[in-house]
């Protein structure tokens, strides 16, 4: 979608259904878009000038919107609404005087917003997933179902596929088969010995790629101290260590303090994930670190801590300095994945933003349950995601009063 939202702008001209009509028939008149906010706009009939009394939301990329000289192509009847009708004998010179220069939709917008909701994973694709119960391991698991680029994807394991798992397609959690032995990450061997019926392998190309990175030179070694978010708590950026460093620039990294012995906890992340910080990056943007469990020489030093522990941090120049041009500010509203229960798509707003870095707040939920999430992390979508692809969106948390579109952006 992104490559054709160029063309959509306040002042642009659609065609619609007429509600504001006592015709049997379905018929159709000229809108302008007031307001955007994400796939939603807010239509104004022509012919209504700065009268806002019937105003109305609408999915840009939703099957009632079209491009003007649609209805003159497909027979479909242009009336003006009824409580306008009597402004004007003749519609048809309005029409011509007020759209001449306008911009409309591209012809061909309804073909690029249905290209853009194919996905090339397809059910019964297999992949390797990191293991929710051992973040340390990946295990294989089967597309159970695709709804707007997410996946639902089932333990191959699971005899009455309860056991889950959603995430996006282009999620760092999902590689193809065979990735964990490339690059010497632990796997969880499934007991089923050969494929079942139907299930075949996502090809390698389908998954997001990462960043090549030259590890020859100066580069991450075990030991080497950093922050790091939390994966098991994504509001909280913590004291962390590399622990082993893998093949093609991935790293598995523990929480200091928090580590299981056998180190079942450790979760990997790529030298390019922007994830994962230099030490000194927290205290350097006023975000709050959390020191290691237990830890109670407070409040925590680096200088202190790496002397005690006998250890160095990271090299600053190793780390993804890269910051793009999000366009991303504070207060906006979006729809978000609640990473910690990612079957959840739910209605939230940008609190906070250090470089490429967003601190997302669930509508209605307390700050503990605040996430930070990555500027072009696959789990953030425009307001109207859901209703575009049919996935269910969570309302703002019951103590919040239920918010209506309008109420939410306005």
């Amino acid at each position: 979608m992104g490559t054709c939202w160029g063309d959509i702008s306040e002042g642009v001209r659609v065609e619609v259904p007429n509600t504001d009509c006592s015709l049997p028939t379905k018929v159709f008149w000229i809108a302008g878009i007031v307001k955007l906010a994400g796939y939603n706009a807010l239509l104004r009939y022509e012919g209504f000038e700065n009268d806002s009394s019937l105003d109305f939301w609408c999915n840009v990329c939703g099957s009632d919107i079209h491009p003007v000289g649609w209805c003159a192509t497909s027979g479909k009847p242009l009336v003006p609404p009824r409580t306008i009708q009597h402004k004007y004998t003749n519609w048809k010179a309005f029409l011509v005087k007020r759209l001449t220069g306008a911009k409309t939709l591209p012809p061909d917008f309804s073909q690029k917003v249905s290209e853009s909701m194919q996905y090339p994973f397809k059910t019964s694709m297999r992949v390797e997933v990191v293991d929710k119960t051992h973040l340390c391991r990946t295990r294989v698991a089967v597309v159970e179902c695709v709804i707007g680029g997410r996946l639902r994807l089932v333990n191959e394991e699971s005899d009455d596929k309860t056991d889950d798992f959603w995430c996006h397609m282009y999620s760092p959690l999902i590689h193809h088969i065979g990735w964990s032995r490339s690059i010497g990450h632990r796997f969880k061997r499934s007991d089923i010995t050969k494929k079942q019926d139907g299930h075949f392998d996502a090809p390698p190309h389908l998954f997001m790629k990462v960043k090549e990175v030259d590890a020859a030179g100066e580069w991450f070694k075990e030991g080497m101290k950093l922050e790091a978010i939390d994966p098991l708590n994504l509001s909280a950026i913590c004291v962390a260590t590399i622990r082993k460093v893998l093949a093609d620039g991935y790293l598995m990294i523990g929480i200091d303090g928090s580590e299981a012995a056998d180190g079942s906890d450790w979760f990997c992340y790529h030298a390019t994930s922007p994830s994962i910080f230099p030490v000194g990056f927290c205290e350097i943007n006023m975000i709050e670190l959390t020191p290691p469990r237990g830890y109670a020489k407070l409040p925590f030093k680096w200088f202190d801590y790496l002397r005690e522990t006998d250890s160095i941090a990271a090299p600053v120049k190793l780390f993804n300095k890269e910051v793009p041009n999000h366009g991303f500010h504070v207060g906006m509203k979006l729809e978000a994945v609640d990473l910690m229960e990612p079957r959840l798509v739910c209605v939230a707003t940008v609190t906070r933003i250090i470089h490429r870095l967003l601190r997302i707040h669930f509508d209605g939920w307390e700050d503990e349950y605040d996430q930070w999430v990555d500027c072009e992390s696959p789990d953030l979508y425009p307001v109207g995601w859901c209703q575009l692809t049919g996935y269910p969106l969570q309302p703002p948390a019951p103590q919040c009063k239920f918010l209506s579109c309008q109420d939410v952006l306005q």
